[in-house]
């Protein structure tokens, strides 16, 4: 495995490795960097990504329905229907699951970093990490944080 100065896995690392979680049978392309995400997520992804991405995090169904914006009965029947997500849903996926490879290095464990969204954040300005996951531009902003915490800048 490769890693950096920091004992970080490498971004193709954890890209290979966000492959595997969400499965490989529906990812074949090979990701080199988040802009691949657009590319990958516009040939819709199945939805069965989304069981595979709840099943790697130990997150409840109401949790993940709540990120993607959607009801558990819709998450339910995508599934039930083989259906293929849209763009943005497979692209937020695709930004979760690097999101939260990521803040499990940063924090050296899954558990750690589960913690840590849930906590109000001085740098976010009393929020919680967690709450910024479910709008347009916070998976960017806490991912910019934990790349602050990983190389020592007081966040």
């Amino acid at each position: 495995m490769i890693k950096n100065k920091a004992g970080m896995k490498t971004a193709p690392k954890r890209y290979d490795e966000l492959s595997k979680i969400l499965g490989k049978k529906y990812i074949k392309s090979n990701i080199e960097s988040p802009f691949d995400f657009i590319a990958i997520a516009s040939t819709g992804l199945n939805a069965h990504i989304i069981l595979n991405f709840r099943n790697h995090f130990g997150i409840p169904r109401g949790l993940t329905a709540e990120l993607l914006n959607v009801s558990e009965p819709t998450i339910y029947r995508w599934i039930k229907e083989n259906k293929k997500l849209e763009r943005n849903y497979s692209v937020q996926l695709l930004e979760l699951t690097d999101l939260f490879l990521y803040g499990s290095e940063v924090f050296e464990s899954k558990n750690n970093f589960f913690k840590w969204l849930e906590l109000p954040n001085t740098a976010l300005g009393g929020t919680e990490p967690r709450k910024l996951l479910e709008v347009p531009g916070g998976i960017s902003k806490v991912h910019d944080l934990l790349g602050r915490i990983e190389h020592g800048v007081y966040s």
